[in-house]
């Protein structure tokens, strides 16, 4: 990289939009309660842990050729994905579990398989909760995709690890020591391991279109973020040398449940960070939250599409969409989805959201129940006095204060308007 190119890096840094970005965390961890989303993965993934773990020593047992490559896989997963203070006893222990388990039988391992696969699909559905999609792939598709994921990412994933262990073990027949900048490169490899592993989940995972670079930005933060916690738990567990007094033998079970809490909480804000990175690149600035904010939402999109009409478009994507309305395309989509599901607006096969209705015919007591004021006998005295039920689309969207004005720069005078000076 060359001196322009690195002028390029730092002022991207520079200008990268650190505080919204903390903000949006913040919001995002309180409002979608992504803490108790990471209390409950914990959960599930202690009571799926030896079943995964036992689905995937399989995978290399079924193929023997692989069979070399399972320490390197398990080697990995103690060096990355665990603090060195329990790394060993609990890979101990899942091996010691999965051998148990192998002896269970075809139904118990069916049962086994399920136990694996609930966990892979609680993902699927935080995820996609995250990217606000509302059509989640059919369960049929993600069960044969996640079911290759098991099977064939661990043989990828290990074959990969093999090759960097070749190297390093080929270099040590050169020389007694490996150089501190080989090392380095070793270590970088494992810490692109784990980014490209979560990327691949940021990206593939969630049922809509997420761009590399989002998903490398957030699988980024979580690799990062790992490596911290791994340090923070181990200062952490050094000024707190009681606990092996007080838990005995089972000292590695709070630090381990304390651990997966610790990384769910990463990935969940890592997502956060891939899913709103467009829209905190683009310079939101309309956060909403209030009463009505989705009813908001759809009228100003209704204006938009409207005016849409008039170009050779005909219409726009939720992206620029959000970007004309200031407001994030996950803020957004809600509203969208209720127009669609109204047939006011329709998608074409480029994504192009287009207006279907004649504003100044269709009735606007559909969208107002969809989005501001449901349907019930003890409001229908308030709907009744307010006239509610009489408004049309166009009334939604339309200034009766500007239409003097309007109807003044077309040069005509609306209906019982006299001229200036007349009598």
């Amino acid at each position: 990289m060359n001196l322009p190119d690195w002028r390029e890096t730092l002022q991207s840094l520079k200008d990268f939009p650190w505080l919204v970005t903390a903000r949006t965390l913040q919001e995002r961890f309180r409002e979608d309660r992504l803490g108790l989303t990471a209390s409950s993965l914990t959960f599930t993934t202690i009571i799926s842990l030896v079943p995964l773990f036992t689905v995937l020593l399989a995978v290399f047992s079924a193929f023997p050729a692989f069979g070399k490559l399972q320490g390197a896989m398990q080697q990995w997963m103690s060096d990355s994905l665990f603090p060195e203070s329990i790394a060993r006893q609990v890979m101990g222990y899942l091996t010691q579990f999965s051998a148990k388990a192998s002896r269970v039988g075809a139904v118990g391992f069916g049962f086994l398989v399920l136990s694996a696969l609930s966990l892979v699909l609680t993902i699927d559905r935080t995820l996609n909760g995250i990217w606000r999609v509302r059509r989640p792939r059919p369960l049929a598709q993600r069960v044969l995709m996640y079911w290759a994921v098991l099977t064939l990412g661990p043989l990828a994933l290990a074959a990969l690890l093999a090759l960097t262990s070749y190297a390093v073990s080929s270099s040590r027949g050169l020389v007694q020591a490996l150089p501190a900048a080989v090392k380095y490169v070793f270590d970088l490899i494992e810490f692109g391991l784990v980014v490209w592993a979560v990327s691949g989940l940021f990206r593939f995972v969630p049922n809509t279109h997420v761009k590399r670079r989002h998903a490398l930005a957030g699988a980024l933060f979580f690799a990062i973020g790992l490596e911290v916690a791994k340090k923070g738990l181990a200062l952490y567990l050094g000024m707190m040398p009681g606990m092996s007094a007080i838990y005995g033998a089972f000292v590695a079970v709070p630090i381990l449940l304390l651990w997966i809490y610790i990384v769910w909480v990463l990935v969940l804000l890592g997502a956060v960070i891939a899913a709103y990175l467009p829209s905190l690149m683009a310079g939101v600035e309309r956060r909403g939250g209030t009463p009505g904010w989705q009813f908001q939402l759809a009228v100003e999109a209704i204006q938009a599409l409207d005016a849409a009409r008039s170009t050779p478009e005909k219409g726009m994507n939720v992206a620029d969409l959000a970007l004309r309305l200031r407001v994030e395309s996950l803020q957004l989509e809600p509203a969208i989805d209720a127009l669609v599901k109204l047939d006011w607006v329709g998608q074409l096969e480029d994504g192009r959201q287009v207006l279907l209705v004649d504003l100044d015919q269709v009735e606007a007591r559909p969208l107002i129940n969809a989005l501001l004021l449901g349907a019930s006998p003890s409001v229908d005295a308030f709907v009744t006095n307010s006239r509610i039920s009489g408004l049309k689309g166009l009334d939604l969207i339309r200034n009766p204060g500007n239409e003097v004005g309007e109807s003044l720069d077309r040069g005509v005078m609306p209906p019982g308007t006299a001229p200036a000076g007349s009598p």
